[in-house]
């Protein structure tokens, strides 16, 4: 049987959903965001490292972020997510990929997103080793439908495309 890692080209889909509630840091890619609620998590619930280290795992055909980090471990209770992506950039250069390109949507009804997209990107960039155009970061409402579009959740998807090295 031949290594899972002779493929040019791998895809990966990662997703994420957390509550939010009063009380809790709002964590978006690594900003700390001002609002009134934040996400219950047993880390520090970033949703878009979290998806985007789903997306990385899925790409290389390992096991989900649940099993590498799971909840039921104290190690990660509050975790900063940065190590999620930190740890799947280096399996990625493990593996003899590098990243091709990150395009992630985080749907929230507010806040607004718009401000702090550069800054999400660039530190993706910079975790991922990748170039700043290799990252696109957008943002959606959910048109105030259900727990998204009420402010309750907040979810992201992320696609990865990894490269052979």
């Amino acid at each position: 049987m031949s290594s899972p890692y002779t493929q040019p080209f791998r895809i990966g889909h990662g997703f994420d959903l957390h509550r939010l509630e009063p009380g809790h840091d709002l964590i978006i890619g690594g900003q700390h965001i001002e609002h009134d609620a934040g996400t219950v998590a047993h880390s520090d619930g970033d949703v878009v490292y979290h998806a985007v280290t789903d997306a990385v795992l899925g790409a290389l055909g390992q096991e989900d972020i649940g099993q590498h980090f799971p909840d039921s471990d104290q190690a990660w209770k509050g975790a900063d997510s940065q190590g999620f992506v930190t740890n799947v950039t280096k399996r990625i250069g493990a593996a003899g990929y590098k990243i091709g390109n990150l395009d992630v949507t985080v749907i929230l009804q507010r806040p607004k997103l718009s401000p702090h997209k550069h800054a999400i990107r660039k530190r993706l960039a910079q975790l991922l080793r990748c170039k700043l155009n290799q990252v696109n970061i957008k943002g959606k409402t959910h048109e105030q439908v259900d727990a998204i579009g009420e402010g309750r959740a907040i979810a992201c998807h992320a696609t990865v495309l990894l490269m052979k090295r």
